[in-house]
């Protein structure tokens, strides 16, 4: 069938714009960072300030002098929009820039179009003292060190909004801090917000696992690592560089898959934790597959009502769906997920070069949650994965790194990332559109349940998909072309599209037991077209049985 790709929604179209521009508050280094940024990428460079003196000749301490800050304000404004339409270097911010509103929104269409807004967040000490030491700063004027206190308090909550690249600059120097940018630049953020969460990023790229330390910060003393046995060459590398930094690290290993995601594996980690005396300011790193994050996560939660988690995902299904969107948990006997709560991380590094590592069928499960995130929202991921689906189908980790496929893998999961972003920054709890999330996952988690586990949980929501379209497609929602469209592609990217090892009544007793059920009526998530999905309640059950029996032959 025809599948319109409509992509993912961005601003309109623009003529060129910068590489990247950077904000920051006073004595960042954002002038002197940016020119070595703009000097290894052999790219021009703009300073706001330096711009806004050079048409209203005169200093910028004169100008306000004379016509006051909203005067100044304006002139910055209307700078900055004409630039971030017609100039492509590095593009450096004075430091109240993004406080004036036009310009915050105009840097959010610079990132809808693709842009990359870089905050260099310097050390507090080392950049008071670096903008005392330039003087020239009218909003200093005063005590220069409790005025910048106070604009940073404002200030930090904005920048960290604004921007979907955050440095850490503490004691580099401009040539290492200008190096660490270059490395963030060339990896893809997904910034995750929300009325109800703390904000955080997923970066993807290879080697983000360098970032560990930046991401836990400075608070924690205490590190529990937690991971699997198969992915040990992984978290040797974590446990190296958590140590570099400082912290004690407790490392804990846990069965492989959903046997490590059990009340009975939580409590012994709990038990562990106050053994080693974690207080409420250490934090928990999990470094694994989706089960991992997922405990991980729940231990996180739960020890001292929460403490401060960061999640490693080492499998493409962990990097595009258990790692991000807060949701932790653990397996009890009447059904996956069942105990469980809402607990955004601190971030996620999902580090593409753990993928090299990963046998062809761990890899191409992870390809069921990517083609759900296109057959719910965004079309774009329907086409790309057509595209390339032979060489998905195909992957070999041997050759994975530096192949053209690493790019394509890595806007897969970029996009399928964001597809969970907006999801979840909408319903951090699960009571409406996050519910959409779960398309494929109610057959999913029967089959799951009912295979003890043994089928891995991609494979489930393929065919779990493949159910839904049919439920859709008798009920008159969707044509039998689209249902078609969800095999053919499925079956391409060496996904299941069919089950027959279990009895409807078990499958339906399960379904009941759903967390989208509500008392006796059953719930399901189903398309009405290609990228958008509605809920489909208590569906005729001669449907629901002929869904499982079309998926049953």
């Amino acid at each position: 069938m025809n599948v319109e790709h409509t992509g993912r929604p961005a601003g309109e179209s623009h003529g060129i714009r910068p590489y990247a521009v950077i904000i920051g508050m006073m004595g960042a280094g954002k002038t002197r960072v940016g020119k070595e940024v703009a000097h290894m990428l052999g790219l021009p460079f703009a300073d706001a300030d330096v711009e806004i003196e050079r048409e209203v000749g005169m200093k910028i301490p004169a100008y306000f002098e004379r016509f006051g800050e909203p005067a100044f304000r304006e002139v910055e404004r209307d700078l900055i929009l004409d630039t971030l339409e017609d100039f492509d270097g590095v593009f450096s911010l004075g430091g109240g820039a993004p406080m004036t509103p036009a310009v915050e929104r105009g840097l959010a269409s610079y990132i809808s179009d693709g842009g990359k807004v870089v905050y260099l967040m310097a050390d507090p000490a080392e950049a008071m003292e670096r903008a005392n030491r330039g003087g020239g700063r009218p909003m200093l004027n005063g005590d220069a060190d409790a005025r910048w206190k106070t604009l940073y308090k404002e200030r930090d909550p904005v920048f960290r909004h604004v921007a979907n690249v955050h440095v850490r600059t503490r004691g580099l120097t401009p040539q290492m801090a200008a190096r660490k940018v270059m490395d963030m630049l060339a990896e893809r953020t997904v910034h995750v917000t929300g009325s109800t969460i703390e904000p955080y990023d997923v970066a993807i790229g290879e080697g983000v696992m360098n970032h560990l330390a930046d991401v836990l910060g400075p608070k924690p003393v205490r590190v529990a690592l937690i991971h699997t046995q198969p992915v040990q060459r992984h978290s040797d590398r974590a446990r190296t560089l958590l140590r570099q930094a400082g912290y004690e690290v407790s490392d804990i290993v846990i069965p492989d898959a959903e046997r490590g995601k059990t009340v009975d594996v939580a409590n012994g980690i709990w038990e562990r934790l106050g053994d080693e005396g974690f207080t409420r300011s250490d934090a928990i790193v999990g470094l694994g597959g989706g089960a991992a994050t997922d405990l991980a996560g729940f231990i996180a939660a739960t020890w001292m009502r929460g403490v401060r988690y960061v999640n490693c995902p080492t499998s493409l299904l962990a990097m595009v769906d258990a790692s991000t969107g807060g949701k932790t948990g653990v397996n009890t006997a009447a059904g996956k997920n069942l105990v469980g709560s809402f607990y955004t991380p601190a971030g996620v590094l999902a580090d593409v070069k753990t993928l090299a590592t990963l046998p062809n069928d761990i890899f191409t499960e992870g390809l069921g949650e990517v083609a759900k995130s296109g057959f719910i929202m965004d079309t774009e991921i329907l086409r790309i994965l057509e595209e390339h689906a032979d060489e998905l189908r195909a992957f070999d980790g041997a050759t994975f790194l530096g192949s053209g496929l690493q790019d394509v893998v890595a806007e897969l999961i970029e996009r399928t990332v964001s597809v969970k972003a907006r999801h979840v920054s909408a319903d951090l709890k699960e009571a409406g559109m996050r519910e959409f999330l779960n398309y494929g996952h109610t057959m999913g988690h029967a089959i799951e349940k009912l295979e003890h586990f043994r089928w891995r949980h991609g494979n489930a929501v393929a065919v779990g998909m493949v159910y839904a379209a049919e439920l859709a497609c008798l009920l008159g929602y969707i044509d039998a072309d689209l249902v078609d469209y969800h095999r053919s592609l499925l079956s391409s990217l060496g996904l299941p599209i069919s089950w027959s090892n279990g009895s409807f009544d078990d499958v339906l007793a399960l379904m009941h037991k759903d967390k989208k059920a509500r008392g006796n009526t059953l719930r399901f998530v189903v398309l009405d077209r290609p990228g958008h999905v509605v809920h489909l309640e208590n569906p005729p059950a001669d449907a629901v049985r002929e869904a499982f029996e079309r998926i049953s032959r």
